[in-house]
């Protein structure tokens, strides 16, 4: 890819992958509408994108770095028993969300990438990310609203079925955080609370991911100058993502009613035009 695509596709990942709306599954569906020669399958492809998660990563650690301050801390038994506890239970609960997506990435990511990553299948997938989030809205309506609970009252099994819900996004268009955050509301945590333990999750996940995938960078010998269009897409790649989680953040601390709404009408909408758009 050119330079201005890579950085193109370092914006639209860094506004889009902390938003319910399936970051990957933008970089596949977007490039391919707008005619660019850009292949999922290209070996050095999934590097590039893990690369922008890496620069995802450091936006949340940024923004959240109070959070995982006051959780040092708490671990350390810095701030008394009782929240050096609950510090070490909460990470207790972040290592066990984080453990299906090791698991199952470890055995399936491959395979799933590479059966699903055509934009036509990626369009699907968006459609029904949208339906997910649709469904979500309708339950947590009529069941779970009225009763939220803190990260902290989570119990393993929660953590685990969160984890779970968050290997959804091995499906290119299936969101990361649109399914952890589905997990999370579906075991009665707010919507802040489920966007808040669903960036705090995914920092291990990306760091994770990052490291599996580095190596490929150098391994398929990719020439140096796009080693530093590589370094400067991450960059812009992160900044996008500070101001997007900034932004999401408010919006889920502001509206504990329907909000993720609009993103599944978005998602259905993209998915229907792209899948007509490759069909003819």
């Amino acid at each position: 890819m050119s330079f201005l695509q890579a950085i193109f596709i370092a914006i639209l990942q860094g506004a889009t992958e902390l938003f319910p709306v399936s970051s990957l599954g933008h970089a596949v569906i977007i490039p391919a509408l707008l005619g660019w020669v850009i292949s999922p399958q290209d070996p050095t492809f999934l590097p590039f994108i893990v690369m922008l998660h890496f620069g995802t990563m450091f936006a949340l650690l940024i923004f959240f770095w109070k959070d995982w301050h006051a959780l040092v801390r708490g671990v350390l038994g810095k701030d008394g028993n009782a929240i050096r506890e609950q510090s070490i239970y909460i990470l207790l609960l972040l290592i066990i969300a984080t453990l299906p997506a090791i698991v199952i990435g470890a055995v399936l990511e491959s395979f799933i990438r590479q059966l699903f990553s055509t934009p036509d299948m990626v369009s699907i997938f968006l459609i029904l990310n949208g339906i997910m989030l649709f469904v979500t809205e309708k339950l947590r309506k009529n069941t779970i609203q009225a009763s939220t609970i803190s990260i902290a009252e989570l119990t393993p099994k929660d953590a685990l079925i969160i984890g779970c819900f968050q290997c959804l996004a091995f499906f290119p268009g299936l969101s990361r955080s649109g399914a952890t955050m589905v997990g999370g509301v579906m075991r009665k945590l707010s919507y802040e609370n489920s966007a808040r333990f669903s960036f705090l999750l995914a920092l291990p996940v990306i760091f994770a991911a990052t490291i599996h995938q580095t190596w490929k960078i150098y391994s398929h010998q990719i020439p140096i100058e796009n080693t530093g269009t590589i370094f400067i897409a991450t960059i812009i790649g992160g900044i996008t993502a500070l101001i997007s989680t900034a932004i999401l953040m408010r919006y889920f601390r502001n509206h504990d009613n329907m909000a993720l709404t609009p993103f599944s009408f978005y998602c259905i909408a993209l998915g229907c035009i792209s899948f007509l758009v490759f069909l003819f």
